[in-house]
C-alpha cells in the first residue's frame, strides 16, 4: 500500500476533523494536517491526497478551506490521486447537500489529477447537490446532523474501497 497519503480537513465545529480522523485510523499510513498547516511544499511531498470539507451556508466551503483551496489550485498537481469526503444537512439545505465536496472536485477536475472514491447517492435525500454526477457523489458524503448512525458504516466501506485502489 502506498505510504504518500496526505488527508487534509477543514472543521469548524470538530465533525469533519473526527471524520479525518476516523479515516486516517482506517487507512494505515495517512498523515493527517488541518487546511491551515498545509503549505505549496506539503503539496508537493504527498502523490495521494483525501481532502475533506463542509458545506457551510448555501454551498459554500467551510472556512479554513477557502484559503487553502485558493492555494492549492495554483499548485501542480499533475499525476496526483485525489478523494474527496465531504459533510452537509441532507434536511435544512436539501438544495446544496454536501456542495463543498462538489465545489471542489470542480476546481480540481481539470488540474491533471486521478479522483477515485465515488459513493453510491441512492440512500441519501436531498434535492441538488454540486457533488452528485449520474448517480454518484464524487466522494463519500456524510450527513452528521440527520444520520450520524449511518455515518460509521460509511467510512468504514468508503476506507476500504480507498486502501483497495492505491
Amino acid at each position: 500500500m502506498n505510504s504518500n497519503i496526505l488527508i487534509v480537513y477543514g472543521s469548524s465545529l470538530g465533525n469533519t476533523r473526527f471524520v479525518a480522523e476516523k479515516l486516517q485510523s482506517l487507512i494505515q499510513k495517512a498523515d493527517l494536517k488541518g487546511a491551515n498547516d498545509v503549505s505549496p511544499e506539503t503539496i508537493k511531498a504527498y502523490s495521494t491526497i483525501i481532502l475533506g470539507t463542509s458545506t457551510w451556508g448555501v454551498g459554500m466551503l467551510q472556512d479554513d478551506f477557502e484559503t487553502f483551496v485558493e492555494m492549492l489550485v495554483q499548485q501542480d498537481l499533475s499525476g496526483k490521486t485525489i478523494a474527496l469526503f465531504g459533510l452537509g444537512d441532507q434536511q435544512n439545505y436539501p438544495d446544496t447537500f454536501c456542495d463543498g465536496m462538489g465545489k471542489l472536485y470542480e476546481l480540481l477536475q481539470n488540474k491533471g489529477v486521478k479522483f477515485i472514491g465515488e459513493w453510491p447517492a441512492d440512500e441519501y435525500d436531498f434535492a441538488s447537490s454540486k457533488a452528485y454526477r449520474e448517480g454518484m457523489f464524487v466522494g463519500l458524503a456524510l450527513d452528521e446532523d440527520n444520520e450520524p448512525d449511518l455515518s460509521d458504516y460509511r467510512i468504514e466501506k468508503w476506507a476500504e474501497s480507498i486502501r483497495e485502489l492505491l
